[in-house]
Order: C-alpha cells, then structure tokens, then sequence
C-alpha cells in the first residue's frame, strides 16, 4: 500500500486503505478527488503527495452534499443550510506549505436554510442550480427568500414542505439542466419509501419526460462524451441509459459495485464511483443485500474507480470504522495534492491573498 497521510485529523476515527496502483494512476491522470460525507460532516480531498504516496485533507463543513467543479478555480459545495464557493487561490507554480498545489478558500456562501440540499450545478449565468429533496424540485438561491423553483416534475402537485418523491440527482448540460434522478414519482408525503425497489426514474428536464424507469434508488446521473451515466444504487449497478430513436431510455448495467453507489465522475474510460454501507432500517429489502450475499462479500464504504473497457475495478480507496457513509464525488483535474480551507476557520481569516499585478 502506498504511503498515506490523512491530514487535519478530525475526532471521527477512520481507517484508509488504497489500492497499490491508486497513486500512480491520478498522477497519470494529472488529477486528484473530491468527495463528501454528510455523516461525517466532511469534505475529503484525495491526491498524491510529491514523495509518490497518497494523501487524504479532510475539512469539516456542515453536512456537505453535493460538489461541483466549475470554471477554472471554482469547488461549490452545497453545505447544510447554505452553498459554499470555495476558489483555488493558487497559480500553477505556487504550493502552500511546499505541497499543495491547489488551496481552495471560501469566497461567497448563499444561504438558502435547510432544504435537504442534494445534487448541485453551476449554470452558463453563473447561477447555483441545487437539487431541493425537501421541496421536490430544482432551485436557485433567491435574494429575498429562501430559495426560487427553477424545474419541478409535472407529477408533483404543488410547491409544498414534503419530500414526496425524493428527488436528488443531476446531471448538468453545456451549463443547464438535462436529467434528473428520483426515487419514485409518488406525489404523497414520503411516498418514494414505498417505492425503492423499482419506483425510480430519470426525468428530461427540458421535456418533462421521463426518459427511464424501473429503477432502484437512482443516484449521479452524470452525461460524458454524449452519453448518459447513472447509479442503480439500489443493485449496486454503474450503467448507462440507451435511448432509442423515439427518445425513451433503457438502463443498461455495467459493473456490479459492492456498495451502496452514490457520487460519480467519469475520466477517459475511467469511472470514480463513491460507495457507502446501506442505512439498513432505511434500506433493508433492497436488491443490492441479495447480489452481496450472492458474492460472498460485505458492502464497502470508499470509491472504486472502474475500468468502462474491461468493467472491472481497477484501483480503490476504501475507507473501514466509523466513516460508513459517502454522498458526492468530484474529480479535480491539473491538480495532485489539493487543501480545502472551511469558514470561520484561523487559515479563512488569516490567509489573506491578493491578484497578481499587470
């Protein structure tokens, strides 16, 4: 196992183990991994080191959920009862205590209270797109209020307090919103809970359509290369959708994961899925129980990066002790060794940087 450092150590204990090849294939890559856990309450950034090993910075941020990449500096994250804008205040040949190459610092927060915020995106305006459960609907973050509904499924009734269909990915086109992931199109109050198994569906955002059904908790819908991606979380399936000449949809599996998958970034051929430990009393009776048993194995809790050509895992992080949940996954591309610095932090207040003069 490569050599690892898991720096800002937080009380959650947690064990990490990687696969021997993990390192040298970001630094093939030119890229590093950020991924969020709400349980834990932390954002984790995962890169090489410049000796070669693998180093993990974790900062706490409130309930963090869904990451998102966007321009040439930006990291957003949507954090409890806000969205955090974080920008990477590096140039290419600056490092900060002579290893990080990219130092994500907060630059503007929109707080929006909590509204179970999951998927996020950035649209071609600028605008913070999220994926609001609690109102089973896309928004944006309003000056005045709350938040301003942007999308809602046509099967949802009225814009009300009840997490009806848990809505929760997103998956985001030449900067707008393309498809949607939920759990059920059930118009009642908790309704998806009775719909697990196979209730779930991916939604065209800009025809109202829904394009694929039958699924199983979907998660991460994620388009790369024309092609749309997405979690069969509750099977434990990377697949894609395959549309027909008419526009409808059919999820083809490709690669069984031993995990509850949530979170997605696809690379080249290569897929960085996020995978976390099923809340058993939330999720018992899910097909993905069954197909473990079936291999003899227990559900992981990390992010296995498959190879789409052969369907086969090729190298992983895995994450062992109180850590057992993962939400988002983001890939941070001409960066290895990456920080993130959190607000109300002693490095937000004190790290103060200004713009190269002309």
């Amino acid at each position: 196992m490569n050599n690892m450092t898991p720096d800002n150590k937080s009380t959650t204990e947690a064990q990490y183990s990687v696969s021997p090849g993990l390192a040298k294939r970001l630094a093939s890559l030119d890229l590093s991994l950020a991924f969020s856990s709400y349980q834990s309450g932390l954002l984790y950034l995962a890169g090489v080191k410049p000796d070669g090993g693998i180093n993990i910075h974790q900062m706490a941020f409130p309930r963090p959920m869904g990451v998102h990449r966007h321009g040439a500096h930006g990291l957003s994250i949507a954090a409890g009862d806000q969205i955090l804008h974080l920008q990477n205040v590096l140039d290419p040949d600056e490092r900060m205590n002579s290893i990080f190459d990219a130092g994500f610092m907060p630059r503007q927060s929109e707080f929006t209270g909590h509204l179970d915020l999951h998927d996020l995106g950035i649209d071609a305006d600028g605008r913070s797109i999220f994926v609001n459960t609690r109102y089973n609907c896309l928004a944006t973050p309003d000056a005045r209020h709350s938040f301003a509904e942007v999308w809602r499924p046509p099967f949802i009734t009225a814009q009300v307090d009840e997490d009806r269909c848990h809505l929760n990915g997103l998956a985001m086109q030449d900067g707008t919103p393309r498809y949607v992931t939920a759990v059920s199109r059930s118009d009642t109050v908790d309704g998806w809970r009775d719909r697990r198994i196979d209730g779930g569906i991916i939604m065209d955002v800009q025809t109202n359509e829904i394009v694929c059904q039958g699924l199983s908790m979907p998660h991460s819908p994620r388009l790369h290369d024309g092609r749309l991606w997405v979690l069969n979380s509750g099977k434990g399936e990377l697949g894609e959708v395959v549309f027909d000449d008419d526009g409808h949809g059919r999820f083809v599996p490709h690669v069984f994961c031993p995990g509850f998958a949530r979170g997605l970034a696809i690379h080249g051929r290569f897929a960085f899925v996020g995978l976390s430990k099923p809340r058993y009393k939330r999720f018992e009776g899910l097909e993905l129980d069954a197909r473990l048993s079936q291999a003899d194995s227990a559900p992981w809790c990390g992010i296995q990066v498959i190879d789409l050509t052969t369907k086969t895992c090729v190298d992983w992080l895995r994450i062992d002790g109180a850590v057992a949940e993962l939400y988002d996954l983001e890939l941070l591309p001409g960066h290895l060794c990456p920080l993130a610095i959190a607000p109300g932090t002693a490095e937000a207040t004190s790290l103060i940087t200004t713009a190269k003069a002309h």
